[in-house]
């Protein structure tokens, strides 16, 4: 199979993984641990050398569409993965496998080298930050309220929610949902935690929450399928939010590699392609940096 590499990216990749090699002649069997500290044996400078000699690279999703999707047959593809295969094709690396985890499990798992790459709607904030390095971001979004047909409490805001102590608001646990009521210091007793995307909408019919906090698009997407949800105008206390793609603290040569093959793939048309296919503006993205993005609270 033909591969149709960037010469940028390719030259890139090949001036990194001539230093590996020459790095491995000189250091024996020396090795470097992954992660802040994190746990597993695997050296964390090898790991884009192992991606293009093994031809992909794990990546931890969570089955929320649009961000990310498991189709029937296995395969994963959502925004996130999407462009993730497509920029790492550039690379030499020619897919990804995923695994599906909660968002809680996600940079534990990174740092324990059960995957390689978290490319989930993960998005960035100081915490997050501190933790994994991020590539600059894919994707920019809006945060809604899905609510009951009528939204009978007229919940529009973070502010709304503050006001009415008898509210109570359904998040993702570990998601940035959950750090963006506990920035805005919303009391425990109001957040109901859920698992995944589908229980939130679930504890709004059974009416153990009056809300269900996520990002925009995730919620028209829940509302398509059939979710018994309105989804809320862009919430405009929320803030700003993004994501890119995880990698260890470690893997700075794979990070390296990936954003210059990342800002020649935002210049193609593919990149708008795969973002509109899944709802997203690609122009959102324009101008806004990781570095911006892990400035916020949580």
């Amino acid at each position: 199979m033909t591969r149709n590499r960037h010469p940028r990216t390719k030259r890139i990749v090949t001036a990194v993984l001539g230093g590996l090699f020459a790095a491995t002649l000189i250091t024996s069997c020396t090795a470097t641990t992954p992660g802040g500290g994190g746990g597993g044996g695997e050296s964390a400078q090898d790991t884009l050398k192992k991606a293009v000699d093994n031809g992909y690279l794990r990546v931890a999703i969570a089955n929320e569409p649009p961000y990310t999707q498991v189709n029937s047959d296995g395969t994963v593809t959502g925004a996130e993965p999407d462009v993730l295969r497509a920029v790492l094709k550039t690379m030499g690396i020619d897919d990804i496998e995923g695994v599906t985890t909660p968002y809680e499990s996600m940079i534990p798992g990174l740092d324990a080298n059960r995957w390689d790459v978290v490319a989930a709607g993960l998005f960035m904030k100081e915490s997050r930050c501190a933790a994994v390095a991020y590539s600059e971001p894919v994707i920019v979004s809006t945060e809604s309220f899905g609510v009951p047909t009528g939204n009978p409490n007229n919940i529009t805001t973070i502010q709304d929610v503050i006001d009415n102590p008898d509210l109570k608001i359904a998040v993702l646990t570990g998601g940035f949902e959950e750090g963006i009521l506990k920035t805005a210091k919303v009391p425990s007793t109001q957040q109901v935690l859920v698992k995944d995307a589908r229980s939130g909408v679930e504890a709004i019919g059974a009416k153990r929450a009056d809300a269900f906090l996520l990002p925009t698009l995730s919620l028209k997407d829940l509302a398509e399928a059939g979710g018994a949800v309105e989804v809320t105008e862009p919430i405009e206390d929320a803030p700003r939010t993004g994501s890119g793609a995880a990698f260890r603290k470690g893997d700075t040569k794979l990070l390296k590699a990936y954003n210059e093959a990342l800002a020649d793939f935002k210049e193609t048309p593919e990149f708008g392609e795969i973002l509109e296919k899944w709802g997203f503006d690609p122009t959102a993205v324009e101008g806004v940096t990781a570095a911006e993005l892990c400035k916020n609270a949580g």
